[in-house]
């Protein structure tokens, strides 16, 4: 692996890394095709890439009260947006297009979420997403009311909030080593996968 992936020390045999930390990779690279460089630059912590990636799978992955995981990945790429993070509006910008099967949106979202063609139910998610992330807001009860209008239980507030902590923790991180995104994600949910690979 090249050391470009980070500005820190990065595993360049994967053998040698311990066997589940590398079988992670080698699931994440037979489904996508490569390994996301986010992978490497966390491998040499092999503590910290665990709960990383423990912490985020329970929250992206799992399924919530009336939150899609498009509207997840919306989070990421608004948050990651207005955190100046290129790699995390890149790669999630990708996953973003895929579930949304829409190959302009992530972009819309990342420059402008108020003027992207959301609804306005995704547009006050997202305005509590920035409100908590970007301007140390808190949960008070005009906001949990407004969220719980427009059809979000408690659990949906939960999720916005740890999602946009999450990756503000993720954001710092990859804008700290320099990791850069792979340039297979820009393709992604943009051209058939055919002609992409």
């Amino acid at each position: 692996m090249p050391q470009e992936i980070s500005r820190f020390p990065v595993v360049d045999n994967l053998d040698a890394l311990p066997t589940d930390v590398r079988e992670r990779i080698l699931a994440v690279q037979e489904k996508a095709g490569f390994v996301p460089n986010v992978f490497v630059m966390l491998a040499h912590r092999p503590d910290e890439f665990r709960a990383f990636f423990s912490y985020h799978d329970a929250l992206m992955e799992r399924e919530s009260d009336t939150l899609t995981k498009a509207e997840k990945e919306m989070i990421v790429v608004a948050v990651s947006a207005d955190h100046g993070c290129l790699y995390c509006v890149v790669a999630h910008g990708a996953i973003l297009r895929i579930l949304a099967k829409d190959a302009l949106i992530a972009d819309q979202v990342a420059v402008n979420y108020r003027t992207a063609p959301i609804s306005e139910r995704q547009r006050v998610m997202l305005d509590y997403a920035l409100h908590l992330a970007v301007h140390r807001g808190v949960l008070d009860d005009i906001w949990q009311a407004r969220l719980e209008e427009l059809g979000f239980t408690l659990d949906d507030i939960w999720d916005i909030g740890a999602i946009a902590a999450l990756f503000g923790l993720s954001n710092r991180l990859v804008s700290m080593a320099r990791t850069p995104p792979n340039d297979e994600f820009y393709l992604l949910g943009r051209v058939p996968r055919a002609a992409a690979g």
